[in-house]
């Protein structure tokens, strides 16, 4: 029983556990929120803090099953979406097709920038030009499938959230237009030595 977890003791392990698993930025908003927390029990007294954190943990649980359908359904088209033949789809001569497909493959791409950006250095080394690059990955910044239904549906109601794509939908297409048109070079990093992308 020891020896099957052993692991627990092992320091590498739980620093992979509690930084790299959770990430840096949840243990900084985690500090945030407890110095914040104190300063109001200091200030506004116990029974202001008890109603703040009755509030917070409401919300919490209120929020919790809609994060969880929402990363399923997003797990869900991105394991269905097929990611090789999409890098085939966006290379240099895609043309505006190119920038509609990575724009749909950046929006419904689950997950943090660590599976968002794997999936741009899979499009870059694939052949994928720039504009469908920038494309991507605005996508993912503005058109998150996730956000909407993690964020804007629940706190701003279907209204807003409908509003909020309309506006920034055709965003990544022109940023990827204007990242065509630069007259420079883009250069990707590589593990084995640098590498360029041709508009």
């Amino acid at each position: 029983m020891a020896l099957r977890f052993g692991f627990l003791s092992n320091r590498s392990w739980r620093r992979a556990v509690l930084i790299d698993g959770f990430g840096a930025s949840f243990w900084g908003f985690l500090g945030i929120a407890v110095l914040t927390g104190g300063a109001c029990y200091l200030i506004r007294g116990p029974e202001a803090f008890s109603h703040a954190l009755g509030r917070d943990g409401g919300l919490v649980l209120e929020l919790l099953p809609r994060v969880c359908v929402a990363l399923s359904i997003a797990a869900l088209i991105w394991f269905l979406m097929p990611r090789d033949k999409i890098s085939a789809l966006v290379g240099t001569e895609s043309g505006i097709k190119g920038l509609i497909i990575a724009t749909i493959a950046g929006t419904v791409t689950p997950g943090g920038p660590s599976s968002a950006y794997a999936l741009l250095a899979v499009l870059g080394v694939s052949g994928a030009d720039r504009g469908a690059m920038v494309a991507y990955i605005s996508a993912w910044a503005m058109l998150g499938l996730q956000r909407v239904l993690v964020w804007d549906l629940p706190f701003m109601g279907t209204e807003f959230a409908l509003f909020r794509i309309l506006i920034t939908l055709p965003l990544p297409i022109i940023a990827g237009l204007i990242a065509r048109r630069l007259p420079f070079e883009m250069k990707l990093k590589e593990e084995d030595g640098p590498g360029r992308v041709k508009a």
